[in-house]
């Protein structure tokens, strides 16, 4: 048992939530419903509040009717097949099926706690069906959880950096802020532990490359609470390299880009390295399938770079990024603009063009209309990049957050590396997102796997407590 001093912390609150957004805002306001006194912890100042989802738009859930959010319907089956597709299986399907199950709950359990949803934006995501959009995206959400958070007496500190888990045999006391002051509680509930703004932590897992990435989550995610998690011999889960990571416009900002420098074109174009080469499949999937793979497959290129390039048709059929794309009436001179060999360039345009069948593309459905005799071939929406202006988008790896993490059950508990829960100490979120996603991304998910986690979390931190 901790007996420090509080430094201005004289109570010992009966939850404590570690940190701001979504999972950390649905736990403390589930706890507080149910009577418990709840402190949130947020390292970030106010108006930077609640990590990467400040940068959200919508989330993942299945349905098996049209809702007054959601279109046609989104059965569980379908979306575990579409989940083990691009985890290809490495996942813990049991609380991944119940992240699926409890997903169906949760435009209605936010709607009542004042989160609004709109129709779904277009664009090549196409997702009315599977996923609800926030009205006025992620940091709507925040503001309106928060508001509610508040109503029900919860305490929100901002600036306030968490430096230490206070573990002691599985049991946690509380934590020790950056200042060294205590905060102690009799449930602890984390769901701050990315380290994706870590880039010394992530060159151990991606070597140097790391140090080209761009990070389009919040600067915020060090993962000073996971190291301290892990330190003290809580059970990791997760590979140290695998992580949500899209191909962004280059020009983005080193942290905080969030989702409006993603490039969304890449299926209704080419992507070349920086030796004007293509190399691998633009037209693969769905985008919501597919394009979180792009960051991982830019960061394996020489200098972590890559090059979209659309004409003219193929710039209109998709929701444009932050930044206005580089422009030139030749491929030759778009080339010269993006620091590409110009003949190199127009021989993969060339060759790519010649081996594109004729007809009109459907961006609506896997169309079929794929290159022949190109490595790789084009599988899907294959059209030739004839018409000027070209467009050309430099890209890099941008990084949303990583999945290594702490291992839960599905009372959301972390387990000790013995395999056995902690007394009081309950994660949910990005810290614990691993258990799910062993590699892969499905869009929206990451908000699924926080919302219903967190909603698990503050559940079972009260009932203990109340018991």
């Amino acid at each position: 048992m901790y007996t420090g001093t509080d430094n201005g912390f004289p109570k010992r609150w009966d939850v404590l939530v570690i940190g701001a957004g979504n999972a950390g805002l649905c736990a403390a306001i589930t706890a507080a419903e149910a009577g418990c006194s709840v402190i949130v912890l947020d390292a970030a100042p106010r108006d930077m509040r609640g990590g990467n989802t400040r940068h959200t738009r919508n989330l993942r859930a299945m349905h098996e009717a049209p809702t007054d959010v959601l279109t046609d319907a989104y059965s569980f089956e379908e979306y575990f097949e579409d989940l083990m597709r691009v985890t290809r299986g490495i996942t813990n399907r049991d609380l991944a099926s119940l992240t699926l199950e409890k997903s169906a709950e949760l435009t209605g359990w936010l709607g009542a706690r004042g989160v609004r949803f709109q129709p779904a934006l277009s664009g090549t995501l196409n997702l009315g069906r599977t996923n609800a959009f926030f009205l006025g995206g992620g940091r709507a959400l925040l503001n309106s959880l928060c508001r509610h958070a508040e109503g029900l007496g919860v305490v929100l500190h901002y600036d306030t950096e968490v430096a230490e888990i206070l573990l002691d045999d599985g049991f946690c006391d509380g934590v020790r802020l950056a200042d060294d002051s205590v905060v102690l509680a009799k449930k602890v509930i984390t769901t701050a532990g990315g380290f994706e703004a870590n880039l010394d932590w992530l060159a151990e897992g991606w070597g140097e490359a790391a140090k080209n990435f761009l990070v389009r989550g919040t600067p915020w995610n060090t993962g000073t609470v996971l190291k301290s998690l892990l330190d003290q011999g809580v059970k990791p889960v997760g590979a140290l390299d695998q992580c949500h990571a899209v191909a962004i416009d280059a020009r983005a900002p080193k942290y905080d880009g969030g989702i409006a420098s993603r490039i969304d074109g890449v299926p209704f174009g080419i992507v070349l390295n920086r030796d004007a080469e293509r190399f691998y499949d633009e037209g693969e999937d769905f985008w919501p399938k597919r394009y979180a793979i792009w960051g991982r497959l830019v960061a394996a290129q020489p200098d972590q770079v890559g090059y979209a390039i659309l004409d003219s048709i193929g710039v209109t059929r998709f929701m444009p990024s932050v930044f206005t794309p580089i422009r030139d009436d030749s491929i030759e001179g778009l080339a010269g603009q993006l620091g590409l060999d110009p003949a190199a360039t127009r021989q993969a345009v060339d060759l790519f063009n010649a081996a594109c069948p004729e007809g009109p593309i459907d961006q609506s459905v896997l169309d079929g209309k794929a290159t022949t005799g190109l490595v790789p071939d084009k599988t899907n929406w294959a059209a030739p990049i004839a018409v000027p202006p070209f467009y050309g988008f430099p890209l890099r790896p941008g990084i949303t957050f990583t999945y290594m993490g702490v291992e839960v059950n599905d009372s959301a508990q972390i387990l000790m590396a013995d395999g056995k829960p902690s007394a009081n100490l309950f994660a949910a979120g990005e810290i614990m997102a691993g258990n799910v996603l062993g590699q892969g991304y499905l869009a929206g998910i990451g908000m699924t796997i926080g919302a219903v986690f967190g909603r698990i979390a503050g559940a079972e931190a009260a009932r203990r407590l109340n018991r």
